[in-house]
Parts: C-alpha cells; structure tokens; sequence
C-alpha cells in the first residue's frame, strides 16, 4: 500500500476520534450543560447528520478541487469546529459545532475515499479502505478511550482541545503525503456530476449502502450508550470505561483487518458468516452485562464483528460505485452516517422503558436482524456481489 494511504488514516484517526468520543462523555456533558443523558447522546446523531447532508454536498463542490487544498482545508475547519466547541457554555452552539465539524469530516473522508481508491489497482479497494479505516479503529483503541481518560481527569472540555490539537500532525501528513496537483482530475476526465448521481438508481448499490447503514447504526446504538452499561449495570469505576472502549476498539481493529482482506474475494461469506455472529452477540452482551469479565469480553467480539461487517459493506459500496469516481466516496460515508443517525436515536428512546440502560444494547440487536431480513429478502443480489475477479 502507497504511504499517502497511511498517512490519510493519521487524519481519519484525528477526526474518528472525535465521531467516537462522546460515547465516553455523554455523561459528563449532559451533568455540565443541565441536559439529559438522552438529549446529550443526540450529540452523536447531529454530528452523524451533518456528515449525511455534508457528504454528498461538499463532494459535489470539491469534486473539480486539487486533493491536497481540499483534504487540508476539511482538516482545518475541523480544528477549528472543535476549538469552539471547547468554550462554549450552550448545548445548542455545541451542537451546533458538532454540526460544522461533521460537514468538515464528510467532505474530508468523502475526498479520502476517492483518494485511496485512485492510489491503489482497482481490485484492491478493499485492502485501501481497510488501511484508511485503520485510522478509525486507531481512534477507537487510543483516541476514544485516552479521551474519555482526560475528559474523567480533567474534564469533557480538554477531550475537544486535544481532538484540536490532533488535527494539526494530521494537516502535515496531508501536505507530506498528497501531490500538490490532482491525485487524477476526474471531474474533467470522467463522467458529468448527473452521470455519478445517477448511479444511486442502481438496485444493488443501494441495498448494499442500505445494509451498511443499518449495520452501523447497530454499531453506534449500543456504542454510543455504552458507559453507563459498564459504570451502572456492570457496577465498575468510571476508568472501566476507558477499557471497554480500548476493547471495543481493538476488536474492531482486528475486524477491519481480517475484513480487508477477505472483502474483495469473499465479501458474501464473510457477510453471511459475520452477520447471525454479530446478531447473537447483541442480546448476548446485554444479558451478561452483570459479569464484567463477560460483558468485556462480548464487547471486544462485537468490536471485531460490527466493524468486519461494516468494512466489507462500504468496501461494497465503492465497487457498485465505480461508476462514480468522484462522489463513490460520498456515498460510502453516507452510508456510515446512515446508521450513526438512526443508532443512537433508536437507542435513547429505550432508555425510559423497562430495559433501561440495556435498552440500546437490544436495539443493536435489532438493528441487526432488520439488516439480515433485509439480506435474505435480496439474498439473490447479496450472494453474487462481485467480486475483484467481477470487474
């Protein structure tokens, strides 16, 4: 893999970091701004929105803009958005914050995406974005959980400042690592805007960004709530939460790697492998959240699982996509954003019924089995996905 790919992983690190992080804060947050633990959680589905709306928007401005102005410019604003964040003292300008650094982000990872692919033979993508998402499971092993360590220290506000701060290596591994001039002018050289756009009326592009929404949105309904589930049900200290995310993350690392390299060749079987393990795993960490040991070692599988499945399908995505050199990268990120979205917004209307808060936790399950009644309805399309071997 071209070292450019990595060094854009560094700056999906910066910013996953901060897409993750509040499922270490919320608590904080909502204790500091007088919200609840609900409303404050909605913090992660104005961010997911922002990247939604913010995707197909901004790679549809910048789809004619050289690369590397572009790339440095998201990386900037993204700072910035965090910056202000920090001193605010009003939960709508923080969401407000979380809003602009989501639109930073999409046009960011939609350019990534685009990127990575042109960098790499064409039956490699999956192996491009498993090294690009590597950056997020690097956020979700150290950045999450180191930001949920000084945000307990020293406050949910010094976790923003330091997202911030990180955003300033990640500027210099852009300028290092991307060419000054276009990656590949596809905007002039490929096909119209309309012509891209007009791939989302392709039936099985749209089914696979469907199940990556729903497989994600599993992904953040129980991720987003999941410190209380450690401090309260589990009845651990607060530093636990640092573990569960540092487990969570390491799962997830160990998920998008083995995915990578099965999701060009095999992306059916690792779908209808990982799909009924990722199903099971939901109620499964939900019942045995009582049992620390349990309950950590469920929530590292289900790292491995959501991220495996999740990888695979965006890996999907830009393959449907081709069509699309430009803005395949926006409707990969989407997708992703999708299901952060709908996650968390499915998951904090259970936290006032009986399950409490192992509400989202059940509702990852559920997430979970629509994707899969969705898959067996289209099993037909999901069973010959094509492979590299395809194109």
């Amino acid at each position: 893999m071209p070292l450019p790919l990595y060094l854009l992983a560094v700056a999906v690190c910066a910013m996953g970091t901060s897409e993750f992080m509040l499922a270490g804060l919320v608590p904080d947050i909502a204790s500091d701004l007088g919200v609840g633990v609900g409303t404050a959680g909605t913090l992660t589905s104005a961010f997911a929105i922002g990247m939604v709306v913010g995707a197909p928007l901004v790679a549809a401005l910048a789809r004619s803009w050289p690369r590397r102005a572009g790339l440095l410019a998201f990386v900037l604003a993204f700072a910035a958005a965090h910056a202000v964040g920090a001193l605010t003292t009003s939960f709508p300008v923080l969401v407000a914050t979380r809003v602009v650094a989501a639109l930073a982000n999409a046009g960011f990872l939609a350019v990534a995406l685009t990127a990575a692919a042109a960098l790499v033979p064409a039956d490699r993508k999956g192996r491009a974005l498993a090294v690009l998402l590597s950056g997020t499971t690097v956020a979700t092993v150290a950045g999450v959980p180191g930001g949920a360590l000084l945000g307990t220290l020293l406050g949910w506000r010094a976790t923003f400042w330091a997202v911030a701060l990180l955003c300033l290596p990640a500027a210099l591994g852009v300028l290092a690592g991307i060419p000054a001039g276009r990656v590949r002018d596809a905007a002039a050289e490929g096909p119209s805007l309309s012509v891209e756009l007009a791939q989302l009326r392709t039936g099985r592009l749209l089914l696979v960004m469907l199940l990556g929404a729903l497989v994600n949105a599993s992904t953040f309904a129980g991720f987003t709530f999941l410190a209380p589930v450690v401090t309260d049900t589990a009845g651990l200290g607060e530093l636990w939460v640092s573990v569960a995310l540092v487990l969570f993350g390491a799962g997830s690392f160990v998920g998008v790697t083995v995915a990578g390299r099965l999701s060009d060749r095999r992306p059916a079987a690792v779908l209808a492998v990982g799909g009924p393990l990722l199903l099971v795993g939901w109620p499964a960490l939900a019942v045995l959240a009582d049992r620390p040991v349990a309950l950590l070692t469920v929530v590292f599988v289900q790292g491995a699982l959501s991220f495996a499945l999740g990888s695979t399908l965006i890996a999907r995505v830009l393959y449907e996509a081709a069509g699309a050199p430009t803005m395949a990268g926006s409707y990969a990120t989407a997708a992703l954003n999708v299901g952060a979205v709908v996650g968390p917004l499915v998951a904090a209307g259970t936290l006032g019924t009986t399950s409490g808060d192992l509400g989202p936790l059940w509702a990852s399950g559920f997430l979970v089995a629509v994707a899969l009644l969705v898959a067996f309805s289209s099993r037909r399309a999901v069973s010959n996905l094509p492979t590299d071997s395809g194109r």
